[in-house]
């Protein structure tokens, strides 16, 4: 019997994430102009500095940078996120991190499907970023109820969908013509739906509720609500948005601009007016407006570990004690010269932000290894054989997200003017019932990539002195 060929998960995200990019640019005109942008930014900071050119390429980062997406959808009930684990998964992405956004004003907690491992990242890192909906956080019991009943009535997948996933877990993947149907049928989910599953009035209600419960409730589907490239200079992108006819948000989100870029920073234009349809009782139709979807930019830094992002923490913890930023950017400059000030304190240097032990690096050789230390080598002793020069280190890419920035965008998308209160409630232990699996712990991922780095360095450096 012929053994089945299976196209790889790495291979299944890259077709997904190339047709999902291409269907968001035809519904979205002003994100292929945002890519336009990107890409002429990111060509002239590597022509401007070899240095970061010799460090992406050396780390296998350069080809990435112009293929690298993230994405973000909303969803409304346990099952529709439990099913959506189950389809990521045959694209080789999993749940990573734990995000509880309503201490930020916004009814939802989340995670963030992505590949893992440091191959399948370099390979294709696409990501994206889901939230499930809290209804347990509206105050109004009735709509609450309806909300539910709304949701209940919906299935966000298609049944070829279905089919496909439980062909791939079956068999353990999909052979090419199942896995070409597989990403056509998965991007139906994404896909923007102008005709609304409520009427006018419970539309209304669940705006007036919040912008995002009505956004998550309203329709067929979880639209994709942006797509994100990744930038090598944000703040260019950012000065280079309103001559290309987009109106970009205030200021950028997370930490200030610095030499050596930690976490993850982010910028966005505006989300869209959009007209759509809601059917009356009569079964007319009859016209208004949605505001959802927008494009978002990101520029990556450094993965921090416990240390670093306990310092982040407490230094962004005490810049919006002082000045917290406002929606409509009347505080923006303020704002981010409080950041830049407060950030003065967490180390600018690759070199001592690696000795105080605040971010993951990768190890390489730095030449043929022969100059190395016996004594270092056996001990194990990295900062002897770095300071040595028989070892150099590259910064490991932040992957993942920061509840703050991520509900400063959802936020300033949706028009709010300010903050709306919900108790803080976060329950990863709910959440991860709901998901039907844990949630991965980030920090051990980044520190098992930098062990590995560590070890492959000392088996070479190991044959090299003993030869």
């Amino acid at each position: 019997m012929q053994q089945k060929m299976f196209v790889s998960a790495d291979d299944i995200r890259s077709a997904f994430s190339a047709a999902m990019s291409e269907m968001y640019r035809k519904e979205v005109p002003a994100y292929g102009e945002l890519l336009s942008l990107v890409a002429e930014v990111n060509r002239a900071m590597l022509e401007h500095d070899p240095q970061l050119r010799s460090r992406l390429e050396r780390s296998d980062s350069l080809d990435r940078i112009s293929e690298e997406r993230h994405g973000a959808i909303r969803l409304g009930t346990a099952e529709e996120l439990a099913m959506m684990r189950r389809v990521f998964a045959v694209m080789g992405m999993y749940p990573v991190g734990y995000y509880d956004l309503s201490t930020a004003g916004v009814p939802v907690h989340s995670t963030a499907f992505r590949p893992i491992d440091e191959a399948a990242l370099n390979r294709n890192p696409f990501r994206v970023f889901t939230s499930l909906l809290r209804l347990d956080l509206l105050a109004d019991e009735a709509l609450r109820e309806e909300a539910r009943q709304t949701l209940a009535a919906r299935d966000i997948f298609t049944p070829t969908t279905r089919r496909l996933v439980e062909t791939a877990e079956r068999d353990g993947g999909l052979d090419e013509s199942d896995a070409a149907l597989f990403v056509a049928e998965v991007l139906e989910t994404f896909r923007w739906h102008d005709r609304a599953r409520v009427d006018a009035d419970l539309y209304r209600r669940l705006h007036d509720a919040h912008r995002l419960v009505a956004d998550v409730v309203s329709f067929n589907g979880p639209h994709i609500n942006h797509l994100t490239p990744r930038t090598l200079d944000i703040d260019a992108v950012q000065r280079g948005m309103p001559a290309r006819g987009i109106a970009p948000k205030a200021f950028v989100e997370g930490p200030p601009t610095r030499q050596c870029p930690i976490l993850l920073r982010q910028t966005s234009f505006k989300a869209l007016e959009e007209d759509i349809s809601f059917r009356g009782s009569d079964g007319t139709w009859t016209t208004g407006s949605h505001t959802a979807r927008f494009g978002e930019v990101e520029q990556r830094g450094i993965a921090l570990t416990p240390k670093g992002r306990s310092l982040y923490d407490r230094l962004l913890e005490e810049t919006r004690k002082h000045i917290r930023p406002t929606a409509d950017g009347s505080n923006a400059a303020a704002y981010v010269d409080a950041l830049a000030g407060a950030f003065a304190a967490f180390p600018d240097e690759w070199a001592a932000i690696r000795k105080e032990r605040l971010g993951y690096f990768s190890y390489s050789l730095a030449g043929d290894g022969k100059n190395a230390s016996q004594q270092a080598v056996a001990a194990g002793d990295i900062n002897q054989l770095v300071e040595a020069g028989v070892l150099q280190f590259d910064p490991i890419v932040y992957e993942d997200f920061l509840p703050v920035s991520a509900a400063g965008i959802f936020r300033s998308n949706l028009g709010d003017d300010e903050a709306q209160h919900f108790a803080e409630s976060p329950n990863q232990k709910l959440f991860e019932q709901q998901l039907g699996a844990r949630v991965i712990d980030s920090f051990e991922q980044y520190a098992g990539i930098e062990q590995a780095s560590i070890d492959a360095c000392l088996a070479a450096l190991a044959k090299c002195v003993t030869a």
